[in-house]
């Protein structure tokens, strides 16, 4: 099967090639953009190095500018404009996304349709939205605090859900006056990267804002230490993210981070077993697991533990694995070889410190199997670790307490889920166990571009994209501005 095409990024493509337009900075050569679910490579990109950083910022810094001196009108209609492409063009971007990275045709429309034309569809309404408020003052004069663009965002985002941890960054920024530097992961830097660059640069965004640089760790680091850039937007794992921000706490430079997590599914012995087990697995082997959301740990009420774990178990054997892009797999590749590997070395030496293997385990090439396993000692990978694969570990409670003690014991707080019939207990619930989204009655991935989001602990620095004010607090800088009719007479 040739590499997807249409007419958003055949633009930029010729003879399998991803050619370095104004918004890409590449003088790190070319490699090749690999479909996880057969080897097959579907295109060679431009690679940026370190030292493309510097001058991307400098444009920035200078388009930056006229930017944010526009009416606030015009930038809202590139974000309307931005919108109706992803949705026009869903079709073309959801198949770059089943091939590059390995998602399911619902989770590859999910990121496109459900999230990236949402994101744009708020950040135009964010664009108008009030930026500052009326003090008061001692003194006669008009005094304020508004709000002011913070000038260059660095957003740096992983493969897994690229669509989705790009954009939510990269609108709200844009809306509010911003210029965006973007480095998104080099396996996913076509969907995650070329085909936002593309969006943005068919709906009249002007040259200079945008600006794309595929590259490794390397150019992760350059971005956060340009003195150019502001403001960092990282998502990844908890022990790049503490580097991330050593780096930038050193520049005096905000930082939002979103990092990992190892999320508890609280199930109490009140529910319908089996719809339970539905809204678990969702929760563990959509995306293959590997979302920071993921359903990492069932916590189960002691009475049902047994039932509930082996109904898992069931659903978790018959879940279709597969090729998505050939396929109506509801799992799909696991992004690499060495992703593979490390769930795999979870799951082995989990089993080796006494965990069951209720089904599940095994692989063929990069499809991973969804695995249950049971009996898992707290000190087991599986339950202490984040896995980011399709596995489900399932760990019995005898209290409320005890409950409460595992689902809040692993440092990490990003999302939380509670399976209740009792919806006053489980709100009462959720409020004994720190984590930054909570849902009762729900699986633990959930995202919506009007909603705070975002975790505590080692799971992130808290609530930093989505809804008005969080985009207000993460993209721009409060000014205090005063006015006088009459220059004021002092004592000098």
């Amino acid at each position: 099967m040739s590499a997807p095409s249409g007419p958003l990024l055949d633009a930029v493509r010729w003879q399998g090639r991803i050619f370095s337009g104004g918004w890409v900075r590449g003088s790190g050569g070319e490699y090749d953009s690999v479909e996880p679910a057969t080897g097959h490579v579907l295109a060679r990109v431009g690679a940026a190095s370190a030292a493309d950083v510097h001058p991307a910022a400098e444009k920035a810094r200078r388009a930056q500018q006229d930017w944010a001196a526009l009416p606030y009108d015009q930038r809202a209609r590139v974000l309307r404009k931005a919108a109706r492409l992803f949705e026009d063009h869903g079709d073309e971007l959801d198949e770059w996304l089943v091939r590059e990275s390995g998602a399911t045709r619902p989770f590859a429309r999910f990121q496109t349709g459900a999230v990236a034309a949402e994101e744009c569809h708020e950040a135009a309404a964010l664009a108008a939205h009030p930026y500052g408020e009326l003090l008061r003052s001692n003194q006669p004069r008009l005094s304020m605090a508004r709000r002011v663009p913070a000038g260059i965002v660095g957003v740096i985002a992983p493969f897994n859900a690229p669509v989705i941890l790009s954009i939510r960054a990269i609108a709200p920024a844009l809306a509010l006056g911003n210029a965006v530097l973007v480095k998104p992961d080099p396996r996913t830097a076509v969907c995650g990267g070329v085909a936002l660059a593309r969006v943005f640069e068919e709906a009249g965004l002007p040259d200079g804002l945008f600006h794309l640089l595929p590259g490794g760790a390397d150019v992760g680091a350059a971005l956060v230490e340009d003195p150019l850039v502001r403001v960092i937007a990282f998502t990844g794992s908890t022990r790049a993210g503490r580097k991330v921000a050593a780096a930038a706490g050193e520049r005096l430079k905000r930082v939002h981070l979103e990092l990992g997590g190892n999320s508890a599914l609280v199930v109490l012995d009140d529910v319908d077993v089996e719809q339970a087990v539905s809204v678990g697995a969702f929760g563990s082997f959509n995306h293959s697991g590997q979302i920071c959301m993921a359903t990492s740990r069932h916590l189960v009420a002691a009475r049902i533990a047994g039932d509930y774990a082996a109904a898992l178990a069931e659903h978790a054997a018959r879940l279709p694995v597969g090729d998505p892009a050939r396929t109506d797999a509801a799992v799909g590749p696991i992004i690499d070889a060495g992703q593979r590997d490390h769930i795999h070395e979870i799951v082995t030496s989990s089993v080796d410190a006494g965990a069951k293997l209720a089904t599940g385990g095994t692989y063929e090439g990069l499809f991973y199997s969804p695995t249950v396993l049971t009996d898992v000692p707290l000190t087991a990978p599986a339950y202490a670790q984040e896995i980011f694969g399709p596995v489900a570990p399932v760990v019995p409670f005898s209290t409320v307490d005890e409950a409460v003690r595992l689902a809040g014991g692993t440092g990490y707080g990003l999302s939380l889920g509670i399976l209740t019939r009792d919806v006053a207990h489980g709100l009462a619930l959720a409020e004994r166990i720190p984590s930054g989204l909570v849902h009762v009655n729900d699986q633990t991935v959930n995202d919506e571009a009007l909603a705070p989001f975002g975790g505590v602990g080692e799971s992130g620095t808290g609530s930093r994209h989505g809804g008005a004010q969080a985009n207000l607090d993460a993209f721009t800088e409060t000014q205090w501005v005063t006015v006088r009719g009459e220059l004021p007479r002092y004592p000098f």
